[in-house]
C-alpha cells in the first residue's frame, strides 16, 4: 500500500462548514478477475476541493469513477458520496464520460440535451419551466454553446458534443463534479476555457470535482491535491510532493524522470508510453485498447 505524502483533512475541513466530505473511500480494493487493480486506497474529497486523478492507463482511474458512480462493486473497503454510501443512480452527482461521437442521426436539440441534466432522471415528457430553462441557458452559455442550442446533436462536432457534456453535467449543479477525460477533442485554447469554467463552477457552488486525465498541465492551475495510481499503489498530495522525479521512480519501481518547462510538466520513462499526453491507451477495465 501506498500512502499520502502531505494532505489536507478534508474531513476536518468539512467538519468546520457542517458539511459532510464529499467524497470518502476507506481501505478500498477493486479487482477484476484475478488482477487487483488498486488496493487499500483511502481519500477524503472536501466539497469545493479539485483533485486531479492520474496514472499508466490500466490504473484505476475511469474505475474509480463507476465506483463513485455505483456502476461498479468494491472487492473491499467502503465508498460514501456526501456522508452516504455510493449507489447507483445517486443524486447530487455530475458526470461528464469519455468523449465518444454521438449518433450522425440523432434529433435531439443540443438544448435538449443539457436539460436531460435535470430531467433525464424521469418518467415522461417535461413539462415547461421557466426555471429550467434560465439555468439551461445558462449553462450552454457557460461553455460557449449558444450558438448552436437548437442544432442536432448529432450534427456537431466532438467539441462541441463534449462542450454540452460539460454543460449537462453543470446544468444541475451538482455537489460532487465527476469528470473523465473531459478534454478530449477540445483545442488547446478551449482546454484552458473548459479548465477555468470547471474552476469557477466548483468555488461558486462548493461542488468537489474529481477530475480524471492522463495530462494535468491544463488543470494544473486549479488543482488542490492529485491522486496518482500505479501498479496497485497510489500517492495524494499537492502536485508539487507528487509530481516528482523521486515519488514517480519509488511508484513505479523503475526510472522516472519528470521534466519542468516553464509550468508544464512532462513524465519521461518507467511507465507506460500512456504517460504522455494525447497517446492511445488501453481501458481502464479488461477488453483491450481503445483511445483515451
Amino acid at each position: 500500500m501506498s500512502t499520502a505524502l502531505s494532505r489536507t483533512a478534508p474531513d476536518a475541513v468539512a467538519a468546520g462548514t457542517g458539511h459532510p466530505a464529499a467524497v470518502s473511500v476507506r481501505g478500498a480494493t477493486l479487482r477484476y478477475g484475478e488482477r487487483t487493480v488498486w488496493r487499500d486506497l483511502d481519500l477524503d474529497v472536501a466539497p469545493g476541493e479539485f483533485v486531479a486523478v492520474l496514472g499508466a492507463n490500466g490504473a484505476g482511474k475511469t474505475s474509480l469513477l463507476r465506483v463513485l458512480l455505483g456502476q461498479q462493486a468494491l472487492a473491499a473497503g467502503t465508498a460514501a458520496v456526501a456522508g452516504r454510501p455510493v449507489r447507483r443512480g445517486g443524486r447530487g452527482i455530475g458526470y461528464v464520460p469519455q468523449q465518444k461521437g454521438l449518433d450522425p442521426t440523432t434529433p435531439l436539440r443540443a438544448r435538449d440535451f443539457v436539460r436531460l441534466g435535470i430531467d433525464g432522471h424521469r418518467w415522461g415528457p417535461w413539462l415547461p419551466s421557466a426555471s429550467a430553462a434560465r439555468r439551461v441557458d445558462g449553462a450552454l452559455a457557460a461553455v460557449g454553446a449558444t450558438g448552436y442550442a437548437r442544432t442536432p446533436v448529432g450534427t456537431l462536432s466532438g467539441g462541441e458534443q463534449q462542450r454540452l457534456r460539460i454543460a449537462q453535467a453543470l446544468v444541475s449543479e451538482p455537489a460532487l463534479l465527476l469528470c473523465d477525460e473531459p478534454l478530449l477533442s477540445l483545442d488547446l485554447h478551449q482546454q484552458r476555457v473548459v479548465s477555468e469554467l470547471l474552476d469557477a463552477s466548483r468555488r461558486r457552488t462548493g461542488a468537489a470535482v474529481l477530475f480524471v486525465t492522463h495530462d494535468v498541465n491544463p488543470v494544473l492551475p486549479h488543482v488542490d491535491r492529485v491522486l496518482y495510481l500505479a501498479g496497485g499503489r497510489f500517492r495524494i498530495g499537492p502536485p508539487e510532493e507528487v509530481m516528482t522525479t523521486a515519488v514517480l521512480s519509488d511508484l513505479y519501481g523503475s526510472p522516472v524522470e519528470v521534466l519542468r518547462s516553464g509550468d508544464r510538466l512532462l513524465v519521461v520513462g518507467g511507465a507506460a508510453p500512456s504517460e504522455h499526453p494525447h497517446c492511445a491507451e488501453p481501458a481502464d477495465e479488461p477488453g483491450g485498447w481503445g483511445p483515451r
